[in-house]
């Protein structure tokens, strides 16, 4: 097999498992054995192996010393720790935004906070999930494309992968709920107004408020499935 080929192999292991490890296929704590990977993708020891280590980098995976891998547990101090992060930078990344953004910025954000509105013709309640989410990460990262910063787009980046698991918790109690998604419209045509208002305490303030509000329905949701 040439060189290109293992590496799409590695490649597509690792989008696989990091997948089912945030829609929880695999628990918090569950021990992945190989044998068990290797039927379940139809992949050889290199790829799994490959994915599983940067899985390991990205802590949804801890490596056991000489037993192999496991599915890295979640915590509630661990939740409030990502989530309080990923807020605090969120807001910096709007600030940066609002002060260095144009028009071209500005009617970007209007297209996906648009789309992002629509109801769109779904064939499952699991396609909804998948197209609401998508929709969602596109408006956030509209918004915050405006700081023009490479690097701490790369640090959101990393932060976002780390959270995926229990944001996936909060998707699943909201994307469901007529109600839970209505209320958050209203928080999107909201922080939209202050955006475009170019108010950048207010619009800042609102976006770390806007991205604490999963933290406690997380947390019930952890201890009603036992995660906590």
């Amino acid at each position: 097999m040439d060189t290109i080929s293992k590496q799409n192999l590695g490649v597509s292991a690792y989008h696989w498992l990091k997948h089912d490890i945030i829609r929880g296929v695999f628990t918090p704590g569950e021990k992945l054995r190989m044998s068990g990977l290797k039927e379940r993708y139809g992949l050889g020891i290199g790829p799994l192996r490959e994915a599983l280590s940067q899985l390991v980098a990205e802590h949804l995976v801890v490596a056991i010393s000489q037993r192999g891998y496991r599915v890295a547990p979640m915590s509630l101090s661990e939740l409030a720790d990502l989530y309080d992060a990923r807020a605090q930078l969120e807001g910096l990344l709007l600030e940066l935004a609002i002060q260095r953004g144009g028009d071209d910025w500005e009617a970007e954000i209007l297209a996906k906070a648009h789309t992002l509105a629509k109801v769109t013709e779904v064939n499952s309640p699991e396609e909804q999930l998948e197209v609401w989410d998508t929709r969602h990460k596109a408006f956030h990262t509209a918004i915050v494309a405006g700081c023009d910063s490479p690097h701490l787009l790369k640090v959101r980046e990393g932060l976002f992968d780390q959270v995926e698991r229990y944001r996936h918790l909060w998707l699943r109690e909201t994307v469901f709920s007529n109600e839970a998604l209505a209320r958050k419209r209203g928080e999107h045509d909201a922080l939209v107004e202050a955006i475009l208002s170019r108010d950048v305490p207010r619009a800042a303030q609102m976006m770390r408020e806007h991205l604490m509000t999963p933290v406690p329905i997380i947390t019930e949701a952890m201890q009603r499935q036992g995660l906590a």
